[in-house]
């Protein structure tokens, strides 16, 4: 397990707060998004992003292999619009990994991190 998930669990357990714990989708919750005019799924090499023009947007980790995509409970439950909870619930699964990065980069929000050329995805 990485050292990075286990000092994110570190910190939510010391604080009782479970914002920063990530919860696991298979990446298929994105394909709801890629081709609607109304969003667009933007990624780097291990973090995605799905914004909604002129309303949320969400950032999330690529795990290894890009078959799942994770976040904290704090984003999801934060940035996400109620109708869309439904979605995302019914696309969770076990989590077989995370991305590092999107890790450190939720340990040190306003960071900047190299992680890759931006593009659609």
């Amino acid at each position: 397990m990485s050292d990075f998930i286990k000092l994110v669990h570190r910190r939510a357990f010391a604080a009782a707060d479970p914002a920063l714990l990530q919860v696991s989708f298979e990446t298929a919750v994105l394909d709801r998004y890629r081709g609607d005019t109304r969003y667009r799924v933007m990624r780097t090499d291990t973090v995605c992003r799905i914004k909604m023009e002129g309303g949320w947007s969400l950032d999330a980790g690529i795990a290894p292999g890009e078959q799942q995509v994770h976040a904290s409970w704090r984003a999801l439950t934060s940035a996400l619009p109620e109708g869309e909870r439904e979605h995302w619930a019914m696309h969770s699964t076990v989590p077989s990994g995370y991305s590092e990065m999107f890790l450190r980069m939720q340990m040190s929000p306003g960071s900047c991190f190299d992680d890759g050329e931006l593009r659609d995805w």
